[in-house]
């Protein structure tokens, strides 16, 4: 049976608008601990990017990507909680890449560019880069000199060391994609919360504050 035209373009949009539904329902963050194998994350050390407290008991590691819509909104999540959470010393946040060069054409120069950014002027730096980036997202690359002179980079150092990032700095960004992927991530943010001596509670999506919350108190009371 043949459908009129009217239907036929009613029914395309319903289909259409099913298949962002549920593409959007597939990446809310999920209440239970997921699947995976978190003994794998690299220990953090002193080249790792932490804000707040580098010795405090409850470490936050999140694996992201600069051009992920998710990971903008956790990042202002994560902040909230450094701000509230990290107030006295006892959590703090720390920034890997997982760039998913595979979907995003510019994640990789963005994470290029904020590692630069690192490298040329440090951790500070890094990120109010990482900030500008998630506030401009999707980030035109042709503005990177802006943001890295706004974060306070000589504009000659962050260039020079853009032009020849293939090396140093592109090692350390596939090396935290490759960490992410070996521990079973397969989406951003992808992110875990360390506590000395216990299991990494995974987080595997952009979690609400209130959640994130309830895990770091968790967190915190088994750090004591």
């Amino acid at each position: 049976m043949k459908l009129s035209l009217p239907l036929a373009i009613m029914l395309g949009g319903v289909i259409v608008a099913s298949a962002v539904y549920f593409s959007i329902e597939a990446k809310k963050p999920e209440t239970n601990i997921p699947h995976g194998n978190p003994a794998l994350v690299r220990p953090v050390g002193a080249s790792d990017h932490i804000l707040g407290n580098p010795n405090a008991s409850v470490m936050i590691v999140e694996y992201s990507d600069f051009d992920c819509a998710f990971c903008k909104t956790f990042n202002e999540t994560l902040h909230e909680i450094v701000a509230n959470e990290g107030a006295t010393g006892k959590v703090a946040w720390v920034y890997r890449e997982f760039p998913l060069i595979e979907i995003h054409p510019t994640a990789m120069a963005d994470a290029r560019a904020a590692e630069c950014v690192a490298e040329t002027a440090g951790n500070d730096a890094f990120w109010k880069f990482a900030d500008l980036l998630f506030a401009n997202q999707p980030a035109d690359p042709a503005r990177y000199g802006e943001f890295a002179q706004a974060a306070g980079v000589s504009g000659t150092a962050f260039a020079s060391c853009y032009a020849n990032a293939s090396t140093t700095v592109d090692a350390r960004i596939l090396a935290d994609r490759k960490n992410a992927l070996d521990m079973g991530a397969r989406g951003t943010p992808y992110s875990l919360i360390l506590v000395p001596d216990a299991t990494p509670v995974v987080m595997d999506g952009a979690y609400p504050y209130d959640i994130v919350k309830q895990l770091v108190d968790r967190a915190l009371q088994n750090a004591k």
